[in-house]
């Protein structure tokens, strides 16, 4: 099967070598020329516009998107639609608002073509592991798809499928990120514990490792974590700022509209929040509170 591939950021690329080596032809866009040119070695073709891209496919054509959610997506997406022709179809496999997913979809439907929402999750790893993808959309549009979805999953049966129509896609990769935030948040407090107990002198390595086997908490994102332990046990060089996608956000602002009670998840998104605050405030707020009640200690800023 053939396809047109927006994006050639490092999952895109990977993405898209993974489907070369699966027999498929790809034509990557990027507006970076040395992301195209890193394409092109890895056997697949490049076009330097979208309209080239475009002209370079065969109909029906089949484009796949790995571009930030928001502005540029929409940007992408529309631009797409005069140059498409009916039964086209267009792949989103960014980590794109749900809502923004529907809305995209009803435009392209109104213009005769088609619309997928992916949740795509896999990282730098996919290359080799594969994809997880939850797929949102037409079920005959995604069954015609079935070739590029087998291809970059695991397996061809295992680590993707049809979840629902077009916006359930992104929706349940938006619960997923969220699920991901409540699990490393627990696992960072947990090593976190570990390693303040000085006197036994804790491997946190170590004790990764035997996690990984047998134990009810052993996961992929463990194995992660025990790696980016063994590599840098203390962690040098790292500043504690932790950075949101945003669909942890998303995945909260979900559960306060359906009246779903999510502490875990919201707590690890707050937690992210607080990681970038420098200038706390509020912690000095508190400081200045213990003091003024019950004579408590402030401890003074370095300079």
């Amino acid at each position: 099967m053939e396809l047109g591939m927006i994006g050639l950021g490092k999952m895109g690329a990977n993405m898209a070598e993974r489907l070369v080596l699966g027999g498929h032809k790809v034509t990557g866009f990027d507006p970076n020329a040395d992301a195209r040119k890193a394409l092109e070695t890895k056997g697949a073709g490049s076009a330097d516009s979208l309209q080239a891209l475009v002209k370079a496919l065969p109909t029906p054509r089949v484009v796949w998107l790995m571009v930030p959610s928001g502005k540029i997506t929409d940007d992408t997406v529309n631009a797409l639609i005069p140059l498409l022709a009916k039964g086209d179809t267009v792949i989103d496999g960014g980590n794109s608002n749900y809502k923004d997913s529907v809305r995209r979809a009803k435009l392209y439907t109104d213009n005769g073509l088609g619309y997928v929402d992916c949740g795509t999750s896999g990282g730098i790893w996919g290359l080799k592991e594969g994809y997880s993808m939850m797929v949102g959309g037409d079920e005959k549009t995604v069954d015609a798809l079935k070739p590029i979805f087998e291809t970059l999953a695991p397996a061809k049966a295992q680590g993707w499928g049809r979840v629902g129509p077009v916006g359930s896609g992104h929706f349940t990769k938006m619960v997923h990120n969220g699920i991901e935030y409540g699990l490393m948040q627990a696992y960072a407090e947990g090593f976190s514990i570990l390693q303040h107990k000085q006197e036994f002198g804790l491997d946190l390595k170590q004790i990764g490792e035997i996690w990984r086997y047998g134990s009810v908490v052993r996961s992929w994102l463990l194995d992660l974590t025990t790696d980016a332990l063994g590599k840098n046990p203390k962690l040098d060089g790292i500043a504690p700022y932790v950075v949101d996608s945003g669909e942890g956000r998303w995945t909260v602002d979900e559960a306060i509209d359906l009246n779903v009670p999510a502490p875990i998840i919201t707590a690890s998104l707050i937690e992210r929040l607080r990681s970038r605050d420098t200038e706390s405030f509020s912690d000095k707020l508190l400081s200045a509170m213990r003091n003024e009640f019950g004579g408590h200690e402030i401890k003074s800023e370095k300079k």
